[in-house]
């Protein structure tokens, strides 16, 4: 499967924000995550780092 978790980066800890994300997409000046079971999230960030091998996406809240 090539779905990711991501996480957004809290006080230097990773937080799960959403596990088996499938599609990303720019809202505006937020990001809008969905995952393969339809449930989203959209939340003011930027990508931080993206590790495909990990499967893990990590986000910084603006």
């Amino acid at each position: 499967m090539c779905e990711a978790a991501a996480y957004v980066l809290r006080n230097g800890q990773e937080e799960l924000l959403l596990s088996a994300v499938d599609i990303i997409e720019p809202e505006g000046d937020s990001l809008r995550l969905v995952n393969i079971f339809g449930e989203q999230k959209v939340i003011k960030a930027d990508f931080l780092r993206l590790n495909l091998v990990n499967h893990k996406i990590i986000l910084m809240e603006k």
